[in-house]
């Protein structure tokens, strides 16, 4: 029988598909089509087809627009997407959006135009060259094409625009005489860099992953500097010469140029990136690229994982402990976990690459869903950094700096070498202060307060965004001695400047770094020692290579020592081992300070003398014990509106329906409500519930029990809240 009915997804907030009349053109499960919806028209994603629907069909509207004749996804990514909008409840045809390019999501076409390529007209060819000196790129484009037909992606290249193009055409100079597709890749494919020799534990590696195409998942713990990156370049060249591709995710996008330029350096193949910083156009370009194997890597944040691919070989997840990885606003799914499960689908091998792995990937390969390989030889002649720390108590501080922080500086700095200070406080200072009164400028709508950001001459708020001028008086005594509290990246920047005047400082954090391509010319400048000190914040931790910085210090870590948040000190061992890194890269012997008050911590004696492994060891040896991730799972609601007690009352009610069980005495427990570790944010009062079960299996059954009733709460249409599963923030 021929299908009349297609179930539809729609971007729409709700956990249901809509059945549509089928016209003359037959839908494809897994394709768009353009559907009425209220009084607009939305796009959709087909679900599936049937012959009868549940609602008389004189009620059922019919589909607009058939936009695809095969579907957006193979079987097995399609198939992913629809377990991970139920894994992480969230309906599936915003999941679906989420996922896609935003040209297709106006409804433009899935494929690209063939590549157009130009020749010279008789016109053309008749037109003298001297009579165009007023028009230089007009004569450039009839010369070049004198020596026969050039690609429209060839002008381009040699700094021709599309105007130029097109006036040239108009003129009657040039026409087009072909429409090409770009060159498959495969029958070129060779190496084109010389190999490094691997040490014997990057062989092991190498050869472990390279024993079997099939699905596998390797955690590679690589101390920093140990040549993970060579490992992944070696494990791509069997997947490349089979002619499949490879997926490569990392956590920043400005960690996408140097890994693009160590890929093309060894494979002659065409590599596209994917990330947030991409117009429409070029991620769609993208995305057709890895879809069409027209591209042999994909290299890109945590949103490149849906891309789809002719022939997928390999997944890589550089720094998988990251925390970017994991979605934090609507459809909040860890790109880490479903790498992991996309492997598994398609058939292929899954690495996972860090330093400092989170405690769910080692705990996986402790218990043998990974295998486990470790690198713990620093690559060519590096030296294991050594590590110090400064007891800054009583001692007088400049902008953070203590006065040994300061000669050792100068010590490295004199030699020649860079140093690199790291502080995660953006700003002047976090907080302004009244030196009479100790008034402090709070953000109206947040319970915090405003960081100070002298450089633009305003207040601005982390966490709504407000922003106001500096007062000139203080809002409770009017007195007019207003001062910073603490020290931010913009402070430190200014000292550094008076302390080491004959030193070139650069700071690089997200005030500073806006633009676009600013980041890559600050990292260039860098690497040409255009600057011998730099600041950064966490965004300068992650996975650069600086060969002359032979001094890492962490300004202020007592920060990061004690927090509500049981992963702060996962956080803070790997960001101390990622930061840590940084120093004595090459040749060069590094040394690594702290500065706290704390120095007997148990967390940094942990750290500084047994390494990275024994914090692991001992943190999940705490988790158990404690019975929190990986050995339980957390949901938590966020709930926010107006007034606080509907929040409450909201999440009381949710607690109600997650305590009515059906199975008694299943080890789940209800955490709270309890207000938020911000209480008031933009002008809204948080609450938040957790809800935490023994396994994922329980996790799910439970949840997917609850949340019909749940939303059918009448309070659930007056508050804002959200659920996340396996929430990485508690915040």
């Amino acid at each position: 029988m021929i299908p009349t009915i297609a179930q539809v997804a729609l971007p729409v907030p709700l956990h249901k598909t809509f059945d549509y009349l089928i016209g003359n053109d037959m839908p494809v499960v897994g394709g768009r089509v353009r559907v009425p919806f209220g009084k607009q028209y939305k796009i959709g994603i087909v679900t599936a087809l049937a012959d009868q629907s549940a609602f008389p069909l004189t009620q059922l509207k019919p589909i607009n627009a058939v936009l695809d004749d095969a579907p957006l996804w193979a079987p097995a990514l399609y198939k992913l997407l629809n377990w991970a909008s139920r894994y992480y409840q969230y309906p599936l045809g915003d999941a679906l959006a989420t996922v896609m390019p935003g040209s297709l999501r106006k409804g433009k076409p899935a494929h690209r135009e063939r590549e157009r390529v130009w020749q010279l007209t008789e016109a053309g060819k008749d037109q003298p060259i001297t009579a165009l000196t007023r028009a230089p790129k007009q004569a450039r484009i009839l010369t070049m094409l004198r020596s026969g037909a050039m690609a429209h992606s060839d002008l381009l290249d040699s700094d021709l625009t599309a105007a130029v193009i097109k006036t040239a055409e108009e003129k009657g100079w040039i026409d087009i005489v072909q429409n090409v597709r770009a060159k498959p890749w495969m029958p070129n494919y060779r190496v084109v860099e010389d190999k490094p020799t691997p040490n014997h534990e990057q062989a092991l590696a190498v050869a472990t992953i390279n024993a079997s195409p099939e699905f596998g998942c390797y955690l590679i713990e690589g101390v920093t500097g140990s040549g993970k990156t060579e490992v992944y370049l070696n494990a791509l060249e069997p997947v490349l010469a089979r002619g499949q591709q490879a997926l490569i995710l990392v956590p920043e996008i400005g960690l996408t140029p140097q890994t693009i330029n160590r890929f093309k350096r060894r494979f002659n193949v065409p590599v596209e990136v994917m990330h947030s910083g991409l117009n429409d156009t070029e991620r769609l370009n993208a995305w057709l690229a890895a879809r069409d194997n027209e591209a042999a890597i994909i290299i890109g944040t945590r949103s490149a994982l849906f891309a789809p691919f002719k022939s997928l070989g390999i997944i890589i997840v550089d720094e998988e402990h990251d925390a970017s990885y994991k979605q934090q606003d609507s459809f909040r799914y860890h790109a880490r976990d479903l790498a992991v499960m996309r492997g598994h689908e398609e058939n292929v091998p899954v690495i996972l690459g860090s330093a400092t792995p989170c405690l769910e990937s080692l705990h996986n390969a402790k218990t043998g869903k990974y295998h486990h390989l470790t690198l713990s030889i620093r690559a060519g002649n590096a030296i294991k950094a050594k590590h110090g720390v400064l007891d800054i108590r009583g001692l007088y501080l400049e902008a953070g700096l203590s006065a040994p922080l300061i000669a050792e500086m100068r010590k490295h700095l004199s030699d020649g070498n860079q140093v690199m200070l790291f502080l995660n406080r953006r700003g002047y200072a976090p907080a302004l202060m009244c030196h009479e009164c100790g008034w402090l400028a709070e953000c109206k709508r947040c319970d915090a307060y405003y960081t100070l950001h002298q450089q633009s001459n305003e207040l601005r708020c982390h966490h709504c965004g407000t922003q106001r001028p500096i007062p000139h008086q203080c809002g409770q005594c009017g007195s007019t001695q207003l001062i910073g509290v603490g020290v931010g990246t913009e402070q430190l920047e200014a000292q550094l400047a008076t302390l080491f005047p004959e030193f070139k400082t650069i700071r690089i954090d997200r005030d500073n770094t806006r633009r676009k391509g600013s980041l890559e010319a600050y990292l260039d400048a860098i690497h040409n020692k255009e600057y011998q000190i730099l600041i950064g914040t966490q965004m300068l931790a992650k996975g650069h290579h600086f060969p002359d910085v032979t001094l890492v210090a962490l300004v202020d870590v007592d920060s990061a020592l004690f927090s509500n948040d049981f992963r702060a000190p996962e956080r803070l061992a790997q960001l101390f081992v990622q930061v840590a890194g940084r120093a004595g890269r090459a040749s060069k012997p590094g040394f690594v300070l702290l500065q706290t008050h704390h120095p007997e911590h148990a967390l940094l004696q942990s750290l500084i003398h047994k390494g990275y492994d024994c914090f692991a060891s001992e943190a999940l040896i705490e988790r158990q014990q404690a019975n929190l991730p990986p050995y339980s799972f957390f949901a938590l609601f966020r709930s926010e509106a107006n007034h606080s007690e509907q929040v409450e009352q909201f999440l009381q009610q949710v607690r109600t329906i997650l305590d009515a069980s059906p199975v008694p005495d299943d080890d789940c427990a209800v955490m709270g409500p309890a207000p938020a570790p911000l209480p008031r944010r933009a002008g809204r009062y948080r609450w938040q519930l957790i809800f935490q079960a023994p396994n994922r299996r329980m996790l799910q059954q439970r949840l997917s029990a609850a949340l019909p009733a749940i939303r059918q709460l009448p309070l659930s249409k007056k508050v804002r809240w959200s659920l996340d599963i396996e929430p990485q923030d508690m915040s």
